[in-house]
């Protein structure tokens, strides 16, 4: 006989599963008496679940609807088939920065069986996630392993690879995961440098608990370090520009992952960007096609005027053998 604890769970299952059951056909399905099931409703009900009845012989019980949410109960196929729809959700980021799939992945990870926690590792090694051209490949037990680092709040040894390939052993202490909509970043403290840093999630090669509980003092907004670190960095140079916009006009021209914004007034928002020399931001802040002024550096003030002067000059006449008076003439015509 299973116990009360188990036989109250496994009726909210069958509550869920059907719009409506007799008493009967509980009975039945649950190998007790019509006397348990009332009994077990009563209980339910004092532990605030909202089950309605119908009294005669075709009445029965059912859930009321938008009631309280029972327990979740998935048997091994339904089981598997969240965890793989999360962990997708999650490396897609089809749900936003939030890490709402990744979060739910992770605990739901700590309650499977270890034959479903099988079955999804043979899964994991079997299927391939395709990213877009641009997109890195990170692997869905890397990504758990960093949340998993996040959540349990010790330090851990970081193996990681820099943007030039050298590899680099780090103490750190791990904090949070950010994704920007391309990619993931792990976002911890630095502990020999004593500086909060962000790390790219697909060069991380191993990430090793050590035991030690570390308590985060002052912890920085995870998305602005991460925003900042992808705006600027690793990038040689970098430069201040000013668009007389709002700041929502400014994110639309200057997306969050390729500058740091900050507001000057309603009307003007100050933007540093990176780039790899001055030649390359004139022609990126040209292309923008929006008024704008460098603050700073004057070298890549001086590309801009350089490349400016060069657009002008390629413009300044028409097609070989005609000239602007030409032009003006031919337009003049044709009014």
């Amino acid at each position: 006989m299973i116990s009360a604890s188990a036989r109250l769970l496994r009726l909210t299952s069958l509550l869920v599963a059907r719009p409506q059951w007799t008493c009967g056909e509980l009975a039945d399905r649950m190998a007790v008496t019509e006397r348990t099931v009332r009994r077990d409703i009563a209980k339910l009900r004092e532990l605030g679940y909202a089950v309605e009845s119908e009294p005669g012989p075709w009445g029965g019980y059912r859930l009321r609807a938008g009631s309280r949410v029972p327990p979740l109960i998935l048997d091994d196929e339904e089981a598997l088939a969240v965890a793989v729809g999360l962990r997708e959700a999650a490396l897609s980021g089809a749900l936003g920065g939030d890490q709402a799939a990744l979060s739910a992945l992770l605990k739901l990870q700590q309650v499977l069986p270890q034959r479903i926690a099988d079955r999804l590792g043979e899964m994991d090694a079997a299927f391939v996630h395709t990213p877009r051209p641009d997109e890195p490949q990170i692997t869905p037990g890397m990504l758990l392993e960093l949340a998993a680092a996040c959540r349990r709040g010790e330090r851990a040894r970081l193996s990681y690879r820099d943007w030039e390939g050298r590899a680099t052993i780090r103490e750190v202490d791990p904090y949070r995961l950010v994704h920007t909509g391309r990619r993931w970043y792990f976002v911890a403290r630095d502990v020999t440098q004593g500086q909060w840093r962000t790390f790219r999630a697909d060069r991380v090669d191993q990430l090793r608990p050590t035991g030690h509980p570390v308590e985060l003092i002052d912890p920085p907004d995870p998305a602005l370090l991460v925003s900042r670190s992808v705006a600027t960095g690793p990038y040689p140079l970098s430069a201040t520009i000013r668009l007389p916009v709002s700041m929502d006009q400014a994110l639309r021209l200057i997306p969050s992952t390729v500058g740091t914004h900050r507001p000057e007034g309603p009307d003007a928002t100050i933007v540093d960007i990176g780039g790899p020399d001055a030649d390359g931001l004139a022609r990126y802040l040209l292309s923008l096609a929006t008024p704008l002024r460098v603050l700073s550096p004057a070298a890549v003030r001086q590309a801009l005027l350089r490349r400016t002067q060069e657009l002008f000059e390629d413009n300044a006449h028409g097609p070989p053998g005609m000239s602007f008076g030409d032009a003006d003439a031919r337009d003049g015509r044709s009014a």
